[in-house]
């Protein structure tokens, strides 16, 4: 029981990073099924747009599914185009807050694509392909050799004999991509540790009450989403037996649509206040009624931190 619980512990304390490494190994199995099981070289002149297609095309449909599994994406944009909201919405301070948090959604988003390209390159299979057919390529290895012509680059993925022929130019091709790859992966821990060190070094809150806020964050999330059902349940259940009954709603207090709303978007840290989320600075500013509630936060990069757990 005691391992069990050390477990759990583990993997809610570094669930973020096992989070990531599991969306990696499963986009790094799945590359290599797909190059192995789908892809089929044409070996003519459509090389080019084969190769890059199937190179970047399932890494673009992975942002996507990135952008729409993440709650904050949601979160972010649902009734933003509302015409009630639509004043509040035309102020470039609203919109450089929502670019602000793009940039996090971003880069959480492209973990699944950029492994698929880095995993990609390292098998060379879909840029062997695609160099195969570039026009660069056949003006760089034939132009002063006439042993290779164009229709052989072509070919080149296809026929085993001729690619043992070409040797140097299979070999050219697959050091480029596997050479691209680690470059990319190197290019991508590199701006993801100098990010990280920048946004810790800007923080506005000390290393304890910033583990704090995480541990804080997590509870009140999974509590809301408690209270939230026992909510529901029971308003369902009324409605349901008033139908059935033929009778008079019993009175059901719940939250108004003003403050759903209130709750709703996205939280920015002030560091004058000592504020955790939303939830807490609508129950301590009378409901969100306070001038104080509609102050403007002031550090964004630590809250992204404390709420990619439940955002991701």
């Amino acid at each position: 029981m005691d391992r069990l619980q050390k477990a759990v512990d583990f993997y809610i304390r570094y669930q973020t990073t096992l989070g990531f490494s599991i969306v990696s190994l499963v986009t790094a199995a799945s590359e290599r099924i797909f190059s192995s099981m789908v892809f089929k070289c044409p070996c003519n002149s459509e090389n080019l747009v084969y190769g890059y297609s199937f190179l970047l095309a399932p890494a673009f449909v992975l942002l996507l599914l990135g952008y729409m599994m993440n709650t904050r994406t949601w979160r972010l944009f649902t009734g933003m185009c509302s015409l009630e909201k639509y004043p509040q919405y035309c102020s470039w301070r609203t919109w450089a807050h929502v670019c602000q948090l793009l940039v996090p959604m971003t880069a959480k988003a492209s973990v699944a694509p950029l492994t698929w390209i880095a995993v990609a390159l390292l098998g060379a299979n879909f840029y062997e392909c695609a160099a195969s057919g570039s026009n660069m390529t056949a003006h760089l290895f034939c132009k002063n050799n006439t042993n290779y012509s164009q229709e052989q680059l072509y070919k080149m993925p296809c026929d085993e004999e001729l690619s043992a022929a070409m040797s140097s130019v299979c070999l050219s091709f697959h050091a480029q991509s596997q050479l691209i790859g680690w470059f990319l992966i190197a290019s991508i821990m590199t701006v993801a540790l100098i990010s990280t060190c920048v946004t810790h070094c800007f923080s506005p809150v000390s290393y304890l009450q910033f583990k704090f806020w995480k541990i804080y964050s997590r509870k009140e999330h999974k509590l809301f989403e408690i209270k939230a059902k026992e909510h529901a349940s029971k308003l369902a259940e009324r409605n349901t037996n008033c139908f059935f009954e033929a009778t008079d709603p019993a009175p059901f207090r719940t939250p108004s649509n003003k403050d759903w709303q209130k709750v709703s978007v996205s939280y920015t840290f002030n560091s004058q206040e000592q504020y955790y989320s939303m939830l807490h600075k609508y129950v301590n500013t009378d409901r969100g009624n306070d001038a104080e509630f509609k102050e403007e936060g002031r550090d964004l990069n630590v809250f992204e931190f404390v709420d990619e757990a439940q955002a991701s």
